[in-house]
C-alpha cells in the first residue's frame, strides 16, 4: 500500500472556500486575466506554486521599478489606491480567494492601473521561491487572518519561520509593513520579527506609527468600529553577508 501523498508541510493560513462567482466575477478571469493575472505553474495543490517556477518581473511588467507587493490583498482597494497614486513603481498582489481576485481586477481596469499584477496562490511559497531573490522593495501584509482560536494559530502567516521567506524576497534594506486590529497577533508578530536575525525594527517605541501609504478600508473601519487598535509594523531586511 503506498503512503498518502502530502501537499505541503506546512498549514497554509487560509481555508479556500468555493462560492458561486457573479457574472462580472466571470467577465473579468475571462476578460481581464491576460492583462493582470500571472500563471503560475502548480506544484500539487491548486494553490501551490512548483518549486522551480520563477517570476521576471521585468518580463511581466515591461520594465525595471521597484516591485510593492502586498500579501492578502483582498478585494485590492489598498493596492489599488498604491498603484494609482505611484505609476513610477510596479505592484504585485498575491491572493487565493477568486472573487477578490476578480474584483481587483474590474476595479483596476476601470481605474485604468497598468502597473499591477495579481497571482493566485499561498503566499509563502510566492515569497521564498517565486519571486526573484531580492525583487521586492516592500512586502505588505494588512490584517492577514488572525485566526485567533487557540487551536487555529498555527495557521497564522506571521509565525516562527516566516521571515526566511520574507527576508529572501526583498531586497537588502527594503521594508516589511504589517498592520493588524488583533492585539493578540500584534504581539506575536513583533515577537516573532524581534527575534529573527534576518530582520530590524525600523520604528521607535512599542509600535509603529500608522502608514501614510496605507489607505483606510471598510475592513478597517469595521475594527475601529468595534473599538480595536490598529497596531502598525514596519521592520527593514539586514543586508546580506
Amino acid at each position: 500500500m503506498s503512503e498518502p501523498r502530502t501537499f505541503r508541510d506546512e498549514p497554509v493560513s487560509f481555508v479556500r472556500r468555493s462560492g458561486r462567482m457573479s457574472e462580472a466575477q466571470d467577465r473579468a478571469f475571462d476578460e481581464l486575466a491576460p492583462q493582470y493575472l500571472i500563471e503560475v505553474p502548480r506544484g500539487d495543490a491548486s494553490t501551490s506554486v512548483h518549486p522551480e517556477a520563477r517570476m521576471d518581473p521585468t518580463a511581466v511588467y515591461g520594465r525595471q521599478a521597484p516591485l510593492i507587493v502586498e500579501i492578502g490583498s483582498g478585494q485590492g482597494h489598498a493596492i489599488i489606491s498604491a498603484a494609482s497614486s505611484r505609476p513610477g513603481d510596479d505592484f504585485l498582489a498575491v491572493e487565493v480567494f477568486r472573487a477578490g481576485l476578480a474584483r481587483t481586477m474590474l476595479d483596476a481596469d476601470k481605474a485604468d492601473v497598468r502597473n499591477l499584477r495579481l497571482i493566485e496562490a499561498n503566499a509563502p511559497e510566492v515569497l521564498a521561491s517565486f519571486l526573484p531573490v531580492g525583487a521586492a522593495a516592500e512586502v505588505w501584509i494588512f490584517f492577514p487572518d488572525p485566526w485567533h482560536k487557540k487551536r487555529h494559530t498555527k495557521r497564522r502567516l506571521v509565525r516562527p519561520g516566516f521571515g526566511e521567506g520574507a527576508a529572501r524576497a526583498l531586497a537588502d534594506g527594503a521594508l516589511l509593513r504589517l498592520a493588524t486590529d488583533w492585539e493578540e497577533y500584534a504581539l506575536q508578530m513583533r515577537a516573532v520579527l524581534d527575534a529573527d536575525p534576518l530582520f530590524e525594527r525600523a520604528f521607535e517605541g512599542e509600535w509603529a506609527e500608522r502608514f501614510e501609504g496605507r489607505v483606510m478600508t471598510a475592513f478597517e473601519r469595521k475594527g475601529l468600529g468595534k473599538g480595536r487598535d490598529i497596531r502598525d509594523l514596519v521592520y527593514r531586511r539586514r543586508p546580506r553577508p
